[in-house]
């Protein structure tokens, strides 16, 4: 076993990638601990291949070596007190030094908590009030990130009260071997934070016969092949990211390559271009706006044939947001001649409560979409004096294995078909609870079922998520999906997804009225002026509704952790004067 970790790569050897295929037979899942998973694919040859951000390769980072970096971790956590049960937050970034810190906690018995590295917006002050709060309700004995984001890692920890480390701190740790415990498959595995809410957290607690129920699942719902790898530039913190593209790839002996998040977003085609270099099969999850962003960098002058090959990406998953049909599209349509196919999409769906997947569409069947009347979506009755309104419905896939999925209504009774109402689920991968939250446990949690919070219809065993419960907008008694508001000034030259936030205010005679913030990048006061009677006529012509329209400067709209835009926290700031609209005339 090694004394210290492996932080850099041996310069003395060419660096190869870990292979695609190996000679160790390849199990899906099928072990009762997070433990036994690690410790069978450090037998093999596959692991963890990081990237620069031009995609060049780094790091080789076998699972043998993870292995042995993760026990040196486990004995350096029990030098320094921690006990099994004890949480232990961890900055997640992308790399060898957080895929060590998390599994070793494992091995010491306890509780990984990924919490999100610093965005480029909200600053320094905000990022640190962000980590103490999800540090208050994980409760954890030490905060350990990297060091170059000492300084407010350690503020964050000092404000909570608990020990503070860096990765170079375990680096150099030489503790004595010890004795692990041997965690029982019912034992919490690890918590993750849902990105949905950073005021009030919840701490997913997930057990390690959950975890392995999950990564079974989606392993055999994607029909994991022995050339496959998966190329993955997903937060590790965020639950896709996390399980779908880090914990499963050891529990599935599949390799893997990792752009950063942050390298990513500077240059997104580097993504592809590891998908292009990739000689065996692609598995490649994004949520929508990944797609979007790749197929805008795309001219119609650059020859994508020349640059890139797509033929070879057989799963290119979608999930963690609204599937948008249009934008599918439209990446079908700039990366065809490099040989991608329609048939690779896989739609799925998923949320943390449930360790990650619920569903996910079969292989090859690609995306389809069903056309909703608006009325049905919002549960109310024809206007007959309008024409008919249709929204694309995409459908999600079916439930994966060990999973039921059914829609109820407002009385918890069980739909027919193509009836809306919310998503319930249940299956061994449920979590266990919100950590320390038995009051929001038992709101979602009934009889072993889960209020997912979402809504949604099933059809011959397909489901079909329409947007979320808690984000409706109810005026005069009819209900909205603030997608819809979103989607309507999308429609207007100029204006790009997450640029819009729409929700419910209350205006001054007590009435609710939608309220639409949009990001402004005009400076000419009455080309501003125009720009938001173009937006209210376009919410009007859509949605029949008159709105409160204000224009607000760029990035000034708040995401959560995994890049999603957040509606209640951009009301919340709105309502407070935190994001101040620009001053246009009457």
């Amino acid at each position: 076993m090694a004394d210290t970790i492996s932080m850099v790569p041996n310069l003395n050897q060419a660096l190869a990638a870990t292979p695609n295929d190996d000679a160790l037979p390849r199990r899906l899942a099928d072990f009762d601990t997070f433990c036994d998973a690690l410790d069978y694919a450090a037998k093999g040859k596959r692991g963890f291949n990081f990237h620069d951000p031009r995609g060049t390769l780094k790091q080789v980072y076998p699972f043998s070596q993870l292995r042995e970096d993760s026990i040196t971790v486990a004995y350096a956590l029990v030098a320094r007190g921690v006990k099994p049960g004890d949480r232990v937050a961890l900055i997640a970034e992308t790399g060898p030094d957080f895929a060590a810190l998390f599994c070793g906690a494992v091995y010491a018995g306890a509780w990984p908590v990924p919490l999100p590295l610093p965005t480029s917006f909200g600053g320094k002050d905000n990022y640190i009030e962000q980590l103490a709060v999800q540090l208050s309700s994980a409760d954890p004995t030490m905060l350990v990130g990297p060091d170059e984001i000492s300084t407010l890692t350690s503020a964050a920890a000092e404000r909570q009260g608990c020990g503070h480390a860096t990765w170079a701190d375990f680096a150099a740790k030489d503790a004595a071997p010890c004795e692990l415990p041997s965690p029982s498959p019912d034992d919490i595995c690890y918590l993750q934070y849902s990105s949905g809410s950073t005021r009030f957290p919840h701490g997913v607690a997930v057990t390690h016969r959950s975890l392995m129920s999950n990564l079974a699942a989606h392993s055999h719902g994607m029909q994991v092949t022995e050339g496959d790898r998966c190329i993955s530039w997903l937060p590790w913190y965020h639950d896709m990211g996390l399980v779908g593209c880090f914990l499963s790839l050891i529990a599935n002996q599949v390799s893997g390559d990792y752009l950063k998040t942050e390298d990513f977003a500077r240059r997104p085609l580097a993504w592809l271009d590891l998908i292009t270099r990739n000689q065996g099969t692609s598995i490649s999850y994004s949520p929508t706006f990944g797609y979007d962003i790749c197929a805008r960098r795309i001219s119609t002058q650059t020859a994508v044939s020349e640059r890139f090959d797509l033929s070879r990406w057989r799963l290119a998953g979608n999930g963690a947001d609204m599937i948008r049909p249009d934008v599918m599209q439209n990446f079908v349509n700039a990366f065809a001649d490099a040989g991608f196919k329609a048939s690779a999409f896989l739609p799925s769906y998923g949320l943390a409560e449930a360790t990650l997947a619920v569903t996910i569409m079969p292989p090859g069947e690609g995306i389809c979409v069903e056309l909703v009347e608006e009325e049905r979506l919002s549960g109310s009755p024809r206007d007959l004096s309008r024409p008919a309104r249709y929204r694309a419905i995409v459908n999600c896939g079916k439930p994966v294995k060990d999973m039921e999925v059914v829609i109820r209504g407002e009385k918890g009774q069980s739909l027919a078909d193509h009836k809306i109402g919310k998503v319930w689920c249940r299956g061994t991968s449920v979590m266990h609870s919100y950590f320390r939250d038995p009051e929001a446990t038992a709101e979602c949690m009934v009889d072993g079922w889960l209020d997912t919070g979402d809504m949604g219809y099933m059809a011959d065993g397909y489901l079909f998520i329409v947007g979320r419960a808690k984000d409706m907008i109810i005026i005069n008694g009819k209900n909205h999906w603030p997608q819809d508001i979103e989607w309507a000034v999308e429609q207007l030259p100029g204006f790009n997804h997450g640029d819009i936030a729409a929700f419910s205010v209350e205006t001054e005679n007590g009435e609710e009225a939608p309220a639409v913030l949009v990001h402004c990048r005009v400076s000419d006061p009455d080309k501003r002026l125009e720009l938001r009677e173009q937006i209210r006529d376009k919410v009007r012509s859509i949605t029949g509704m008159n709105c409160v329209v204000e224009l607000v400067p760029p990035k000034s709209l708040p995401r959560t952790s995994s890049g999603k835009l957040s509606r209640a926290k951009a009301k919340k700031l709105y309502l407070s004067g935190e994001i101040e609209p620009f001053k246009l005339a009457a």
